[in-house]
């Protein structure tokens, strides 16, 4: 510490001799801030919040909240519903609530809940969990595999009805502790739906100020968190075009137009749009995934199909791609004498936009993934070309996605999404419980503090 000179010191002592009431009320509130001191260690992480972070971990790894949260989950599996089809996952959701008592609204976007736990009044901060299953045969055997043909949680969504379900048990319990409002999103048809469209459509974000949310992965150990400030996912969208020609016998070629050599050069110049258009340091997928047309060897097709996706990490390349994938196949049909239309299945399959975490609130969940789990479990990966429709609260609202790890080669969990023999190490769910609620706790006391300390002009931060 350096020395004050006396005259330095007086004036502070006048200062605080004719401090006005309004100071010292701002005073006394800042030393009502109940726990959550804030004391700075080394690593200028708040000793305090460390504290409460383990604390609220150890509330989630209780053996009766244990074992409540795998029931929850193996029944959720057991289970599964497509998009907007999730009206038993829903029921179990409303139930839960309702035990624990706990308010919420229903229904949005069909089968989506929204909840409420804390003071009812701002600031507002919101979880998200997304309820969807996936088309696929489960090839896992196990006592509680999926109870439906043909539907199976592939895609962990299981896992993060339950964690979110977990945090607001822990939340309700906690309750006297938060600063402000919980929004807890149970969010229908993520995968490639556009169920976070409608739900912020039907008022979910309503007085919401930042959201937060998490993924399972098998790309990391169970107990790692990973991401990234700035973009951490593409935009994603979908295209079916029909090109069509004039059939022939092909043997004479001259009498027909052949739409597959239209086809073949449009999906030739679609890979241009990478190579010779698009900036080498910034990614962009362009890949036709289906080309189909004809069935006999001796025969012109009148017309081909080509189905593909195309992805992004900006909003600008994502629709620039779209642009310009419409126009090279309309513009190789006219060269081959063929017509073309193109669909986007935009009503079908919404776009996905990029999902890009905003800095503050990537910072905010880092710190309490590092309480958590420290310095060595917090990974900064780089941008994935996968998608994600957390992208549409990001666009409104700032807010954060993580990845949450649960590879675990005891418990065979090494698969990847979507994949019908894809499982789950469950001692993944007490930790995204935990993060869930640590995350809201934290970012309520910071954004109240920050009220706090502004309330003085001489004291503004």
């Amino acid at each position: 510490m350096g020395r004050c000179s006396y005259g330095f010191s007086a004036t502070i002592l006048f200062f605080i001799l004719h401090m006005p009431s309004a100071y010292l009320a701002w005073d006394e509130n800042l030393n009502h801030q109940d726990a959550y001191s804030p004391a700075m260690d080394g690593f200028g992480i708040s000793q305090s919040y460390r504290e409460h972070s383990q604390e609220i971990l150890q509330m989630a790894k209780r053996e009766e909240t244990f074992d409540w949260l795998k029931h929850i989950r193996r029944r959720i599996h057991e289970n599964p519903e497509l998009g907007y089809e999730e009206f038993e996952t829903s029921a179990i959701i409303r139930s839960e609530l309702e035990k624990i008592g706990v308010k919420y609204r229903w229904p949005l976007a069909e089968t989506g809940v929204v909840a409420f736990i804390g003071s009812g009044a701002p600031p507002f901060v919101a979880l998200r969990a997304d309820m969807d299953a996936l088309p696929i045969q489960e090839a896992v055997e196990w006592e509680h595999k999926s109870k439906i043909p043909g539907k199976m949680h592939a895609c962990g969504h299981d896992a993060h009805v339950t964690m979110l379900l977990g945090a607001a048990k822990i939340l309700q319990e906690r309750q006297h502790m938060l600063q402000g409002t919980v929004v807890l999103i149970f969010q229908p048809a993520e995968e490639g739906r556009g169920g976070a469209k409608r739900m912020i459509k039907d008022g979910a974000l309503e007085n919401v100020e930042a959201i937060f949310g998490i993924h399972v992965s098998s790309s990391y150990p169970t107990g790692v968190f990973a991401s990234r400030p700035g973009p951490l996912m593409a935009g994603c969208g979908f295209f079916k075009a029909i090109v069509t020609g004039k059939g022939g016998h092909s043997g004479i070629p001259q009498h027909a137009v052949d739409p597959i050599l239209a086809a073949s050069a449009s999906v030739v110049s679609l890979q241009q749009l990478i190579s010779r258009e698009s900036d080498p340091l910034d990614s962009q997928v362009v890949t036709v995934a289906a080309l189909n047309g004809g069935n006999a060897f001796n025969v012109i097709p009148d017309s081909v199909t080509i189905s593909g996706t195309f992805r992004a990490f900006s909003k600008e390349n994502f629709y620039r791609l779209k642009q310009r994938i419409e126009e090279i196949i309309v513009g190789q049909s006219l060269v081959h004498r063929c017509t073309s239309t193109v669909d986007f299945l935009e009503r079908e399959y919404p776009f996905d936009l990029p999902t890009v975490n905003d800095k503050d609130m990537y910072d905010h969940m880092s710190k309490v993934a590092v309480d958590l789990v420290g310095t060595d479990n917090l990974k900064v990966i780089s941008p994935e070309m996968g998608a994600e429709d957390f992208s549409f609260y990001l666009e409104i609202i700032p807010g954060a996605f993580f990845f949450i790890g649960m590879k675990n080669e005891t418990y065979g969990s090494i698969h990847v999404e979507h994949s019908p023999f894809y499982t789950i190490d469950e001692n993944v769910l007490s930790l995204g419980a935990a993060i869930h609620v640590a995350v809201a706790e934290r970012y309520l006391n910071d954004a109240k503090s920050k009220v706090t300390y502004s309330s003085g002009a001489v004291f503004s931060q």
